[in-house]
C-alpha cells in the first residue's frame, strides 16, 4: 500500500473509532511513512522542527501516542522507537523483525503465537500482558 492510500485508510479507521487524525498527527505519521525501519522520536521532532519551524517534544509525543493507541504505529521498546503497522483496523500485536545487519523492519501479526505463550503461561497462574515482540537476525538480502 502507498503511503496516500495508506494515509486514506488511517484517517478512515480514526473515524471509525471516533477520532480524529488531525493534521498534526497526519504529518507525525508522514514523516513516520518516509523511514524504512525503526524511527525514533527525536527524529519525527527533527523532521517536524524543519517543517514547521517550531514543535515541542510533547507535542510529537503525545501525536506519536495516539498514533500507537490507535493502532497506527507500534512502539519498539527496545529500540525506543516506533514503526508503521500495515495492518489498519486489525487489532493485534506485533512480531517485529529487526535485521541486526542493515537495519530493515519487518512486522508479522503475532496473535496466534502469543495466544499459545498466554495458555502456557497461564497454566502457571502468570497472566501476560499486551505485547509488542523484537526478534533481531538477519532479513532474506543479508543472508544472501
Amino acid at each position: 500500500m502507498d503511503s496516500a492510500s495508506f494515509i486514506a485508510a488511517a484517517d478512515r479507521h480514526c473515524q471509525t473509532q471516533g477520532a480524529r487524525l488531525t493534521s498534526l498527527r497526519r504529518q507525525v505519521l508522514e514523516l513516520v511513512l518516509d523511514y524504512d525501519g525503526v524511527v525514533k522520536a527525536y527524529q519525527v521532532l527533527a523532521d517536524l522542527q524543519r517543517l514547521r519551524g517550531i514543535a515541542a517534544p510533547p507535542t510529537v509525543y503525545r501525536a506519536l501516542d495516539f498514533l500507537v493507541a490507535t493502532g497506527l504505529l507500534h512502539k519498539v521498546d527496545a529500540l525506543n522507537g516506533y514503526i508503521v503497522c500495515r495492518h489498519v483496523g486489525c487489532s493485534h500485536e506485533g512480531l517485529i523483525l529487526v535485521c541486526s545487519q542493515c537495519g530493515k523492519v519487518q512486522e508479522l501479526d503475532a496473535t496466534p503465537m502469543l495466544a499459545l505463550l498466554r495458555e502456557q503461561a497461564g497454566g502457571e497462574g502468570f497472566a501476560i500482558g499486551p505485547q509488542n515482540l523484537m526478534l533481531t537476525g538477519l532479513c532474506q538480502g543479508c543472508q544472501a
